[in-house]
């Protein structure tokens, strides 16, 4: 097993890695719109939330050597399903014709005040 972590991502703020490699696969921990120079919450608005998450996945996927079309599943949380069309939009708009498996859930509340939260699962071999 390798962690993976970069300054492409905010750092973890709990006793967890950003990413853990175990044979071919790469696992995201969830993350939120923090801005990784800053350590903040970006914007209050969910497309601008979902891109800084969206942002934050790509910057650790291609730290461990892989790319966006190796993700094969993600998680969502919004706090507020109302967002969903929104941010369908914005995550299409990351991923063009490449269609992970995905789940969307509600969730009450996220660390920070965040919108969303986002995880995956990659192919991406050694």
């Amino acid at each position: 097993m390798e962690m993976i972590s970069t300054g492409k991502a905010p750092k973890a703020i709990g006793p967890y890695s950003q990413a853990v490699r175990d044979g071919g696969y790469l696992f995201l921990s969830g993350q939120i719109a923090l801005d990784p120079s800053t350590g903040q919450l970006t914007g209050a608005g969910i497309e601008e939330q979902a891109r800084r998450v969206l942002e934050n996945m790509r910057g650790i996927i291609e730290a461990a050597g892989g790319r966006l079309t190796d993700v094969v599943k993600t998680t969502v949380f919004l706090t507020d399903m109302g967002d969903f069309q929104k941010f369908n939009e914005v995550y299409a708009g990351f991923f063009g014709d490449h269609r992970p498996a995905r789940s969307v859930v509600g969730a009450s509340a996220l660390p920070r005040g965040a919108r969303i939260e986002l995880d995956a699962i990659c192919r991406c071999g050694r």
